[in-house]
């Protein structure tokens, strides 16, 4: 069933000055049987090495027990009941925020002592009915979770985050209570109104640098903002290779010229087949950006044309070593690697007729047949970045 809208979610974090290791973990899942999104923030007690074996703990457990549909209580009583008890302070404790997101925009939010979650509605905060449920298990009385449910409209925004956000400048002459949640809340709207359609990403990293400023770049504690925003999908369609049967060129052709959303093709005889079945100008590019590949081509109407097997080669390759801090280069491989990471819902087209030549066991093992870089590419982009995508062989 086709989406609403994309859910471009991030969480940026920083450590506790002096640590090497967050006592703050984040993990996102897609199901794509289900089409449901998962988010969870966890918090553990303290900082350091303790600090992220009790929040992967919680964490994970979280993910796996809401991806199994496990009502709201039990969650909660059986990850309190299974964190290891601290030998120092002789508790165990670790903060969660779990976030369920169905394909129709119906969201669910449990939470356990973080900060409190804050919904909104363009710039403005959005009420989604919060409730608040007691325990009452001898383990556990007494202990309250917070919990939600509402229907995702686009430009909505959920904000989630630890304490590291609201505790961020405390005991200094500005900031004697820390920075708090009001303030927070208040820098958050100021940045949406001036900039309504900022990325998840962006929003999350410009609140923990604010964050981190409080403390004169010094976190005095685990310090993640976490962002979820509903918007209009970024569409992206990569065509590789011609389709088996020549009769199906028309076909391919016209697939791309009613496509809506940016264009990539990869391979020269695929470019032929579109350039002659759409009449479209083709010129061969001669500046070379990447030594490894041939340069990028231009065609009218399509944003960019590259060489084949080579080239989605090394687009697998940089997509399986990236990182936050990965340098993206001008060449043909890097560019596509950044319509991809910019794109949400990413349609692959990838012919499978045979160029023998990609299969003489002579030449360098990169060159594996077409089929299974694209799967391995498509695998990476599900997994790894969270992205919508369909493969479709002709």
């Amino acid at each position: 069933m086709e989406d609403k809208f994309h859910i471009d979610i991030d969480c940026q974090q920083l450590f506790h000055h002096g640590d090497m290791i967050c006592g703050d973990v984040f993990l996102s899942r897609r199901i794509k049987e289900e089409n449901r999104t998962i988010a969870v923030l966890s918090d553990g007690m303290g900082s350091g090495v303790k600090a992220n074996v009790l929040a992967t703990l919680t964490a994970s457990m979280a993910m796996n027990f809401t991806a199994e549909h496990k009502d709201v209580i039990s969650i909660a009583e059986i990850i309190m009941n299974t964190l290891p008890v601290c030998s120092v302070r002789k508790v165990s404790y670790s903060t969660f925020t779990v976030i369920d997101i169905e394909y129709d925009g119906t969201t669910k939010i449990i939470e356990f002592d973080n900060p409190c979650c804050v919904v909104m509605r363009g710039a403005e905060v959005y009420d989604p009915g919060w409730r608040t449920i007691t325990l009452d298990s001898e383990e556990n009385q007494g202990k309250q979770l917070r919990t939600c449910s509402f229907t995702a409209r686009k430009e909505d925004r959920v904000l989630f985050w630890s304490d590291g956000i609201m505790q961020s400048g405390m005991g200094s002459r500005e900031l004697p209570f820390g920075w708090g949640h009001e303030n927070a809340l208040n820098y958050v709207k100021n940045i949406v109104r001036t900039t309504p359609f900022i990325s998840a990403r962006n929003l999350g990293l410009q609140l923990v640098k604010k964050a981190s400023r409080n403390d004169n770049d010094e976190p005095k504690d685990d310090t993640s903002a976490g962002v979820i925003y509903y918007r209009e999908p970024r569409k992206l369609l990569i065509c590789t290779g011609p389709p088996f049967e020549e009769d199906k060129d028309s076909e391919y052709a016209m697939r791309v010229y009613h496509f809506k959303g940016k264009k990539i093709i990869c391979g020269g005889t695929t470019a032929e087949i579109l350039a002659r079945e759409l009449s479209l100008k083709f010129a061969a590019g001669m500046k070379i950006t990447d030594p490894e590949l041939p340069p990028a081509s231009y065609m009218e109407g399509i944003n960019l044309v590259t060489e084949g097997i080579l080239t989605i080669g090394k687009v697998a390759r940089i997509l399986e070593e990236y990182t936050i801090d990965y340098d993206l280069g001008d060449g043909p491989a890097d560019q596509i690697v950044h319509y991809l990471l910019q794109s949400d819902k990413i349609s692959i087209i990838s012919g499978t007729r045979i160029n023998f030549a990609h299969q003489d066991p002579s030449l360098p093992v990169e060159l594996e047949i077409r089929r299974t870089v694209v799967k391995k590419i498509v695998s990476l982009l599900e997994e790894k970045f969270l992205k919508d995508v369909s493969l479709t062989f002709i």
